[in-house]
């Protein structure tokens, strides 16, 4: 190939590692099977699992916010496990044989099923996310120019799989039968997988990514390899993970201290006070300025917490909404959920050519006011949601492109601070525990969903009626949405005020 050329001990294609290549397939595919699972779950729950219940929306949205908190938290688990015994290529593909098998399992139509289904995924998805995003990150030099680019092209790739995969598996869940849909999911996770053994065969990562130290991949304990021990472990854990989510109902009644909380809540709390301690150890035992880099590190993680748990509502309420109060043409409420990659995918390039164009000009916005402009920009896109009640017909149905509008405006954002935050993290983080800390970035995701399960539970409608909708239904919603705007705006103008300050704790990192 023309524009393959060889530079120290990796392969150069359009000016990136060709490895940056077989990764972006690899996460397109895996993203392919994660949307097209996601459009399909909380429509599938609450005409399906739940369909009998009156609380319906309520079951549906403690399971999703489960189910979700569970997927990213999982993430720092397998990013430790990869750090000190598999590496990067096993953990990533012990992930997508583990989401392949729960993919498939959730083609089964059984309520049994389908929570160990979703267990399947999560720890599949504990092991394969982190090692993949961190994988990128080797494949360049520290103070490489072109690693922001580099992470952009990859961000590409994700959405370009959570575009075609809710108008897919969509299509045929809504058309011809859920388990279509969620088998078709399945198929796309394998074709990942397939992708990244790929690039190994045709040596395109070099020695990247290989256990980081073999004797202790290879120790017995309990008289079992290591490299074969977590593989067993992680299948064990699978039903107990199941069980957590099958365990969605409060804990406590009402009016007591655990009123609204189920054990994964509690659990959330628990993981969260011990990712604080153990992270203090880690800044205690840090230089001083590796400690002002992993407070930024923390400061950026918890900004994107903020973002994605309103981002993130798209899974549950605003498909709920798009499918009882959008007057949606020529898709359904399913497919909606491939908006947000659409326009991705649409901006991604002309997004990083600005950055590039800017840099170049010296004027490229620092990290924190890219992170400010992003949750401003996700307030605006939810205060236009909220004003679509104007518009709506007889039926309370309004116009498509409220809708349109919002995803578009969010997803703005989402490209100022996702990928650009996902580089930083490999940047501000110490070496020794880069894994750890792009799980923890994933983390960030994994509390964002227990704001969606917050929200969602509030906005949720006590019926058992499919075609429940009309204006009383909009008003919650759009009450909801006005708030969530009002949040954002206020966060974004919060981070623009002390951004100077946090340009300075970065030092050279940009």
């Amino acid at each position: 190939m023309a524009d393959t050329i060889t530079t120290e001990d990796q392969q150069q294609l359009l000016g990136h590692p060709k490895g940056l290549f077989y990764l972006f397939f690899a996460e397109l595919w895996e993203r392919f099977s994660f949307y097209g699972m996601r459009a399909l779950l909380t429509l599938y729950m609450v005409n399906v699992i739940f369909e009998a219940l009156s609380t319906r929306d309520y079951a549906a949205a403690a399971v999703y916010a489960s189910y979700g908190s569970l997927v990213y938290a999982s993430t720092v688990i397998g990013g430790r496990i990869s750090d000190k015994i598999l590496g990067m290529r096993q953990s990533i593909f012990l992930g997508g044989v583990l989401m392949s098998l729960g993919h498939f399992v959730l083609a089964i139509e059984n309520n049994v099923t389908f929570f160990l289904a979703l267990a399947f995924i999560i720890v599949g998805n504990g092991f394969f996310k982190p090692n993949i995003s961190t994988f990128v990150g080797t494949l360049y030099k520290a103070g490489d120019p072109r690693k922001d680019s580099g992470f952009t092209i990859f961000y590409m790739g994700i959405n370009i799989g959570g575009f075609v995969a809710p108008l897919l598996c969509g299509w045929l869940g809504e058309t011809y039968g859920w388990h279509y849909g969620f088998g078709l999911a399945g198929i796309g996770m394998l074709t990942g997988l397939l992708a990244f053994w790929s690039g190994i065969k045709k040596n395109v990562f070099g020695n990247r990514g290989l256990p980081p130290n073999i004797e202790v991949y290879e120790k017995k304990v309990w008289g079992i390899p290591q490299k074969h021990l977590i593989p067993i472990l992680t299948f064990l854990s699978a039903p107990l993970i199941a069980y957590l989510l099958y365990s969605y109902k409060s804990v406590g009644g009402e009016g007591s201290f655990l009123e609204g909380q189920n054990l994964v809540n509690i659990a959330f709390k628990l993981i969260g006070v011990s990712i604080l301690l153990y992270m203090g150890y880690i800044m205690y035992k840090a230089t001083l300025d590796e400690r002002k880099k992993l407070f930024m590190a923390i400061l950026i993680t918890f900004f994107m917490t903020i973002f994605w748990g309103f981002h993130e509502l798209h899974g549950s309420v605003i498909t709920l909404f798009a499918a009882r109060n959008v007057d949606l043409t020529m898709i359904n409420a399913s497919q909606t959920n491939a908006l947000n990659s659409m326009f991705i995918v649409i901006l991604s390039i002309p997004i990083s050519l600005l950055w590039t164009y800017l840099a170049k000009k010296k004027i490229n916005p620092r990290t924190p006011y890219k992170f400010g402009m992003g949750l401003i920009l996700a307030g605006i896109s939810f205060y236009v949601l909220s004003l679509s009640g104007g518009s709506a017909d007889e039926n309370g149905m309004v116009p498509f492109s409220y809708l349109l509008l919002l995803y578009f405006l969010i997803s703005v954002g989402e490209l100022f601070m996702s990928p650009v935050g996902l580089s930083k993290i490999t940047d501000l983080s110490p070496k020794r525990i880069v894994a750890f800390m792009m799980g923890i970035w994933f983390l960030s995701s994994a509390y964002a969903f227990q704001i969606v399960g917050f929200i969602s539970k509030k906005l949720a409608i006590e019926s058992t009626d499919s075609n429940v909708g009309g204006f009383e239904t909009l008003y919650v919603y759009l009450d909801g949405f006005s708030l969530i705007a009002k949040y954002s705006l206020t966060a974004g103008v919060v981070v623009l005020i002390f951004s100077p300050l946090m340009k300075r704790l970065m030092g050279n990192v940009h």
